[in-house]
């Protein structure tokens, strides 16, 4: 839990994938969309992605990726993502961490 709470740190927005998983794919679309140049970390290539996906797991995610932290905080996964997108929140999320300015 410590490495990921390090890694979900590591910039203004963060996103945990697997490089075969469409969702993934679609939510770093939409960060780059909006102007976010996110961290992007793929469980499936790294050495000790099994401790992170446990480590998601462990937050609620389920499935395990897409997971997003904004700020340093969990957000959520695609679902969680998508509908504040929807709603307008993701974009403010994303202003007051800095990931984008506008």
């Amino acid at each position: 839990m410590d490495r990921l709470n390090e890694l979900a740190s590591s910039k203004a927005a963060v996103i945990f994938t697997k490089s075969s998983d469409c969702m993934s794919h679609s939510i770093k679309t939409l960060f780059y969309d909006l102007g976010a140049s996110p961290a992007v970390y793929e469980i499936d290539r790294d050495p000790r992605g099994r401790e992170l996906e446990m480590a998601l797991q462990r937050l609620g995610c389920k499935p395990t990726v897409p997971a997003i932290f904004i700020g340093g905080q969990f957000v959520g996964c695609a679902k969680d993502v998508l509908a504040a997108h929807l709603t307008g929140s993701l974009k403010d999320m994303l202003l007051a961490a800095k990931a984008i300015w506008f």
